[in-house]
């Protein structure tokens, strides 16, 4: 079993910086795949980006947002850096069971409760 905390949000101003981290429990964090999803009032959570032995990004997210893992403390992180006012939205992580890397929300079995980030104009 996996647990998973998010930490951080909060509210940015557009252009600005943010860090999220995703604290997890348990044994195995080094042999699993790693996510970031997101989902904004009245959208579907859709897929930010992903770490396993590599990272994968979305398009909207690509060149601004960097995904690191810090194995030894059991954390992933998302470097978030020109925010823009879309990508305001409710950050959740997300682990798979094993290391392949996925960007479908039905790919994760493990879920934390989300982390509010909002970018003001």
């Amino acid at each position: 079993q996996v647990q998973l905390v998010e930490p951080g949000g909060g509210l940015v101003q557009a252009g600005g910086p943010l860090r999220l981290p995703c604290v997890a429990s348990g044994r195995t964090f080094s042999s699993r795949a790693m996510g970031w999803f997101r989902q904004a009032p009245g959208k579907e959570r859709e897929f930010v980006g992903a770490i396993s032995g590599g990272t994968y990004y979305a398009d909207s997210v690509e060149g601004r947002f960097t995904i690191s893992r810090d194995n030894a403390k059991n954390t992933m992180y998302l470097q978030m850096n020109s925010l823009k006012p879309e990508d305001t939205a409710v950050y959740y992580c997300a682990a798979r069971g094993y290391a392949g890397l996925s960007y479908s929300v039905e790919a994760y079995d493990y879920w934390g409760q989300g982390t509010q980030v909002t970018v003001s104009s």
